[in-house]
């Protein structure tokens, strides 16, 4: 994580303070998480999953932490 990061009240790259990342249950989701907590995004609660008759879906909220 950068000192740039670690300094700000805002995520980097103009994304939003809160996010929901939904997707297939698989490595490629994992990833997509494990890439959001590396920027310092915390997690949200607890993950949410469905069966849509073909494959799982998996959903988790993310937050950006506040200072204070």
């Amino acid at each position: 994580m950068s000192e740039t990061t670690l300094m700000s009240d805002l995520p980097p790259d103009d994304l939003p303070r809160y996010r929901l990342l939904t997707g297939r249950d698989d490595a490629a989701f994992c990833r997509r998480v494990s890439e959001a907590l590396d920027l310092g995004y915390e997690l949200y609660g607890s993950p949410a999953a469905i069966f849509n008759g073909d494959h799982v879906v998996v959903a988790q909220a993310i937050l950006w932490p506040t200072k204070g």
